[in-house]
């Protein structure tokens, strides 16, 4: 393998073919950009809910109903002050009998009729006008509210629809009153539009962000433009490619996948670029030949570069094994898009490079006698001095240091409630609230029950559970019923779930019904997350267990080297509650967050266990493991770190996304790469290498 990859290295540093390799794949990759759009799905109910589940076996279900209502949006009207007046009320009426025709009419059902009272009517709902009709006013007479079908045909029509009926409510509501949107269409509405533009804001953000670390890193007003440029295109080819082959393949995704994905490339392609270009520089000091110095390079960083990516992507590889569909999607996105970085950068960064002169370097141009890295007297050479003083002292440092930031994982809580899903609270969010301060808490997200056994019998077992306010079937057809069941629990509380486990429990002897709605799903994910994690966390440890024993072909290094990635991540999740908690206020972890924070932290934690211990096996060959480990911290412990906080940054810009899922995974791992780079990869694993001298490449020997 080293002589293919030498010829391989010289080849795309070549002088004669340095430009083809650099130009080729560029045009290509220009040319795939300018005729293949992104792939394209239709959103499906179920992308986000665990296969087979409760709630998701109910969703599947009710899509078989013959007249899909589509899902449910809560039109509030509330006084401004004191109660709403008889002329308000009947304004509200015949704005809501107008909206009820205006949605049958593009649902193509007859009529406006909803078959009696909305959810959460109760013995409550009070008329507006004589008969019965179809909106609900408080007892308190401040509130009304109106259950409104919404037929859409892609979350895209769902924020349109949303948006132009509350702009048409606005329009005509009475003076004195105000009117919002909530329910399950109006919180998704409002989800949806976090995503509006997010694609372009986080990548102008990433690209933002590496290019001033970029520039702090080099130092130079030219060398950060090629990097950037080559991992930029880098990043929009995985994002086409990515998402075409998740088309073909059938797999789910959704907004947030390619934001990851962008995020990921980024810091994985300009991790492998510092690294080369490390590397690169430090050959220009001993080689007269830019192409001789570069062909060097790559093939000195090409087996950690290849063995780094090729963990990282059998790492998120085993997200496919996850119960959600949207979760196994970002998984082989994921995949392909570390695939072409690293591609990337062997490839085209290496030829792009040397096709300029020494003087890309400006101004800090490295000639030829110039020290090289691991002669020099970095921080880091201080810094490895430091550690062999005292190794013992510095493994039992940093170790109880790790253990006190874990203990914060004993308290971490999981399972966000609806309102608490945004950073800035939306308008769905806030009218849910106060639709509950009116009427029965669960008004805005019931327990959805359906059916294919009797409805009656059905319906008699869940109103006989304690905790629903109320409860009717409100659609059938095909032999299929739905029941809503309003909990007198406010959505994402403990007691609220209670009523869920309940329901489910009463018609638990029901041979085909299946209990639904946004707690019900709620439950469902956390149970399901606990299992993904009992199955992919072993594995993933596994697969970068064995990628260093084939990498290092030794037994104690690996060991200590995931027991230290597993330290960093326990560590990172403790601070890091302890900060969701104290700093930013969060009540609790998203339950899949977890899980994506476990695998990029360790998939690309051994990234710099990587550039670490190949380059200490390199140099352990001619001066000993003690003073090879050394002159490894001196040579990498500049570039481990500035790769470090390169990605640490660029992950932190997932929180220009107003969503704490997203805002969450990006500070988890900010602080763990942090650690990772700053604490562990530079401080505990040399020290617990000069504590176990050549005992830490055993049974290997890597001297004399």
């Amino acid at each position: 393998m080293g002589r293919t990859t030498s010829r391989a290295a010289r080849f795309i540093a070549g002088r004669r073919t340095a430009w083809l390799v650099a130009l080729v794949p560029l045009l290509i990759a220009i040319a795939v950009l300018a005729l293949v759009p992104e792939g394209e799905r239709d959103a499906s109910p179920t992308d986000t809910l665990p296969a087979g589940a409760d709630s998701t076996l109910a969703v599947e279900l009710a899509d078989r109903l013959p007249e899909d209502e589509g899902q449910v949006a809560i039109v509030l009207w509330t006084a401004d002050s004191g109660e709403l007046d008889r002329a308000a009320q009947e304004a509200i009426t015949q704005q809501a009998v107008e909206l009820l025709e205006k949605s049958a009419d593009e649902s193509g059902t007859a009529g406006g009729d909803t078959g009696g009272p909305p959810p959460g009517a109760g013995e409550s709902g009070q008329s507006g006008q004589s008969g019965q009709s179809p909106v609900v006013v408080a007892e308190d007479g401040t509130a009304a509210f109106l259950a409104l079908p919404v037929t859409s045909s892609s979350a895209t029509d769902n924020i349109d629809k949303v948006e132009d009926l509350r702009s048409e409510l606005r329009a005509d509501a009475p003076d004195g009153v105000t009117v919002q949107v909530t329910g399950p269409a109006g919180i998704q509405a409002d989800i949806g539009q976090v995503f509006d533009g997010a694609d372009f804001r986080l990548l102008l953000s990433t690209a933002a962000v590496v290019a001033f670390l970029l520039i702090i890193t080099y130092r130079s007003p030219t060398l950060w433009l090629v990097p950037l440029i080559v991992v930029g295109v880098a990043d929009r080819l995985a994002a086409v490619v990515s998402t075409n082959v998740l088309e073909v393949a059938g797999l789910a995704w959704d907004e947030s996948t390619v934001g990851i994905l962008s995020v990921l490339v980024f810091g994985a392609g300009t991790d492998y670029a510092l690294l080369l270009i490390s590397r690169y520089r430090d050959e220009l000091k001993t080689s007269d030949s830019r192409h001789e110095a570069m062909a060097h390079a790559l093939a000195r960083t090409t087996e950690a570069v290849v063995s780094s990516a090729t963990t990282v992507v059998l790492g998120l590889l085993t997200l496919l094994l996850s119960a959600i569909p949207t979760t196994r999607g970002l998984g082989v996105a994921c995949a392909v898009g570390v695939l072409i970085a690293a591609t990337f950068a062997l490839v085209v960064l290496p030829a792009a490079l040397v096709l300029f002169g020494r003087w890309i370097f400006w101004p800090r141009v490295p000639h030829v006698g110039d020290t090289v890295l691991v002669e020099s007297n970095s921080l880091w050479h201080r810094v490895g001095d430091a550690v062999s003083r005292r190794p013992r002292t510095f493994v039992v440092g940093t170790v109880l240091g790790l253990a006190v930031l874990a203990s914060g994982t004993l308290s971490i809580t999981t399972g966000l409630d609806p309102a608490d899903q945004f950073l800035q609270r939306p308008e769905a969010i806030s009218a849910a609230e106060r639709l509950g301060q009116s009427f029965p808490a669960g008004t805005s997200d019931p327990v959805q029950v359906v059916t294919r056994d009797q409805p009656e019998q059905v319906l008699e077992a869940v109103e006989g559970v304690d905790g629903v306010d109320s409860a009717r079937i409100t659609t059938s057809g095909d032999g299929i019923a739905r029941i809503d069941a309003v909990p007198d629990a406010a959505p994402g509380s403990d007691a609220a779930q209670a009523v869920v486990v309940d329901v489910r429990a009463a018609v638990a002897d029901f041979t085909d019904t299946y209990v639904g709605g946004g707690d019900a799903e709620s439950l469902d994910a956390g149970d399901y997350a606990a299992s993904d994690r009992l199955v992919i966390l072993p594995l993933i440890l596994a697969l970068v267990l064995g990628a260093l024993l084939l990498l290092l072909r030794s037994i104690v290094a690996p060991l200590l080297l995931v027991a230290t990635v597993v330290a960093t991540y326990a560590a990172s999740m403790g601070a890091s509650w302890w900060l969701f908690r104290t700093v930013f206020g969060f009540d609790a972890m998203d339950t899949g967050v977890p899980l994506l924070a476990f695998l990029f932290l360790v998939a690309l934690g051994v990234d710099y266990n990587i550039f670490l211990v190949t380059r200490a096996r390199e140099e352990a060959r001619e001066h000993g493991t003690r003073t090879g480990m050394l002159r490894a911290l001196t040579a990498t412990g500049g570039v481990i770190t500035s790769a470090g906080i390169l990605l640490a940054a660029v992950f932190a810009v997932l929180g220009v996304l107003p969503l704490v899922v997203l805002a969450q995974l990006g500070a988890i791992i900010f602080v763990g790469v942090l650690l990772d780079t700053l604490v562990v990869r530079t401080v505990l694993v040399p020290a617990l290498a000069l504590t176990l001298g050549d005992r830490f490449w055993w049974p290997r020997k890597v001297t004399g």
